[in-house]
């Protein structure tokens, strides 16, 4: 049984009017679960990181100031939010989720934190609603405490793992790659161990063949013993910061190509969810959904019929 990370502070975020993030995607997803099928024993609740934890491995003055609001304007415009005591605590607490996972998915083979993918925070600043590299912090703990060498970093978010490339650059136990719209925020790119820029309008069969073959050029040269997966969600052709034309089944065969090639290969998965922008939270939901369909947690409804698609992974 899948073990699934939340915390209702992942939706419990004020916000301006009309503001870019949907914030309440969250609950919304982990709603949708419950009524699909999860049972309630899956979801566990996460325990915020602690900041001075942090410190020790991104920039200790960032992290201080970020605490204690002292960041200056330029800097929050970048990261997109407003300061606030509950931002300061989700961010910690959401970093925890995606830790959470990798452990759990050691144990249970796939672990999926219903948030995550913060891959726009770098060392000593955050970026587009990215304030702390999760991705970055769960791998290190993977080596750190759990004796794990090699961990892969697999971020199929639109977005290109900018930041989680600059942290692990100098590392040869972290693995990053990254599939991404070429033509997309960050403008400026940093260089991952892979990266495959995709142009606007990519289609699902030309991105399936990327995602496939890039994940089997990731696994054999880098032969990693844990992956961490970004199944981001702005891919989808009708997401509002995305650029592609992937259609909500080819979101589905992505995620499951994932945890297959992954499961033959032995290897445990921890998802997060990534980046979603649909102002539409029902359709935006669905189309988060198709990672946990892909990872049997709930069956996939497919037009008027329920179709069981929790069966053996190829």
């Amino acid at each position: 049984m899948t073990p699934l990370i939340f915390d209702p502070i992942y939706s419990q975020l004020e916000l301006p009017d009309r503001h870019r993030f949907p914030i309440e995607k969250y609950r919304a997803l982990r709603d949708a679960l419950l009524a699909g099928g999860a049972l309630p024993s899956q979801f566990m609740r996460p325990k915020p990181v602690a900041p001075a934890l942090i410190g020790n491995e991104l920039s200790e003055r960032y992290i201080q100031q970020f605490v204690a609001g002292e960041l200056d304007r330029q800097a929050m415009r970048r990261i997109g939010f407003p300061w606030s005591d509950q931002l300061v605590k989700r961010t910690f607490t959401a970093v925890g989720g995606t830790i959470l996972a990798g452990a759990l998915s050691l144990e249970r083979g796939r672990a999926i934190n219903l948030t995550g993918g913060y891959h726009h925070a770098f060392y000593d600043y955050g970026a587009g609603f990215c304030i702390v590299n999760d991705l970055y912090l769960s791998a290190l703990n993977l080596i750190q405490h759990y004796g794990i060498k090699r961990v892969l970093i697999f971020d199929c978010d639109v977005h290109q793992g900018d930041g989680t490339a600059s942290l692990a650059q100098a590392r040869e136990d972290i693995f990053t790659v990254s599939l991404h719209g070429e033509k997309n925020f960050p403008f400026r790119k940093k260089q991952s161990d892979i990266d495959v820029a995709l142009p606007k309008g990519t289609t699902d069969d030309d991105y399936l063949a990327a995602v496939e073959a890039t994940l089997e050029q990731a696994l054999t040269e880098f032969r990693p013993e844990a992956v961490i997966y970004d199944a981001g969600a702005d891919v989808h052709v009708n997401d509002d910061l995305g650029h592609f034309e992937i259609s909500t089944q080819g979101v589905y065969e992505r995620d499951r190509l994932v945890f297959a090639r992954c499961e033959a290969a032995g290897l445990p998965v921890s998802a997060v969810i990534g980046g979603g922008y649909q102002r539409d939270i029902e359709a935006l939901v669905e189309v988060h959904s198709q990672l946990f369909y892909a990872a049997g947690v709930c069956p996939r409804l497919t037009g008027d019929q329920t179709q069981a698609v929790s069966a053996p992974l190829r």
